[in-house]
C-alpha cells in the first residue's frame, strides 16, 4: 500500500500565526521553513496517534482484490473514487458497480472490487482526517502539534535526531489508536 496527498491540510494562517506567537516570532522571513516543520510535526502526530488530525484529499494504491481491503489513513469522511490500474496503459475509473465501498463507525473506510477486468492494482482517492481545519482541531493534537513544531524549529542545529518532548507525547496519548496488524 502507498499512499500520496493530493490535497494538503492548511498549515498557513492561524497554524503558522499559532507557532510564531509560541517562538515570539513576528517577522515573515521564516513563513516557509515555519510552515514545514508544522507539517512535519502534524505528520509525527499522525504517526504516534494513527489519526490523521486535519483534513487531506488523499490516495492509495491497493491491489485489485474482492476481499475487503481497509485503507491505512483514518478517520476516512468519503471515498470519492476508485481507479483501475492496469499492468500496461492509463488509468481508468471503474463503473460503479464494479466496487463497494465501507466506512465503518471506528473511521475506517474499506474498498473491494468485484469485477477487476485488467486491473491488477486500483487507487482509492478519499477525504481522510479528524477536522476540516485548524480552529476546529482538538486542543491537546493542536499544542501538541505547535510545541513539537517549536520544538523541531529550536533544535534544528542539533546534530543528534530530534525525539519528539515527552510533553508533546503526552497530550497526544489519548488520542492513539492501536491496531492489531
Amino acid at each position: 500500500m502507498r499512499r500520496a496527498i493530493l490535497a494538503p491540510a492548511e498549515l498557513g494562517g492561524a497554524a503558522l500565526g499559532e507557532l510564531k506567537s509560541w517562538l515570539a516570532i513576528t517577522n515573515a522571513q521564516e513563513d516557509a521553513l515555519l510552515t514545514g516543520l508544522l507539517g512535519a510535526a502534524v505528520e509525527a502526530c499522525e504517526g504516534f496517534t494513527c489519526t490523521m488530525p486535519l483534513q487531506q484529499t488523499c490516495e492509495e494504491v491497493h491491489t485489485a482484490s474482492p476481499g475487503w481491503q481497509r485503507l491505512r489513513s483514518a478517520p476516512v469522511q468519503a471515498i470519492t473514487g476508485v481507479e483501475a490500474i492496469p499492468a500496461e496503459g492509463p488509468r481508468f475509473m471503474l463503473a460503479a458497480d464494479a466496487y463497494e465501498i465501507e466506512l465503518e463507525a471506528d473511521g475506517s473506510g474499506m474498498v473491494r472490487v468485484l469485477r477487476q477486468g485488467a486491473a491488477g492494482r486500483i487507487a482509492v482517492r478519499f477525504v481522510a482526517g479528524l477536522t476540516p481545519g485548524w480552529g476546529s482541531l482538538p486542543e491537546a493534537l493542536r499544542h501538541g502539534i505547535v510545541r513539537l513544531a517549536a520544538h523541531l524549529y529550536r533544535e534544528r542545529d542539533a546534530a543528534d535526531p530530534v525525539q519528539p518532548p515527552a510533553a508533546v507525547t503526552a497530550l497526544w496519548r489519548p488520542w492513539r489508536r492501536v491496531r492489531l496488524t
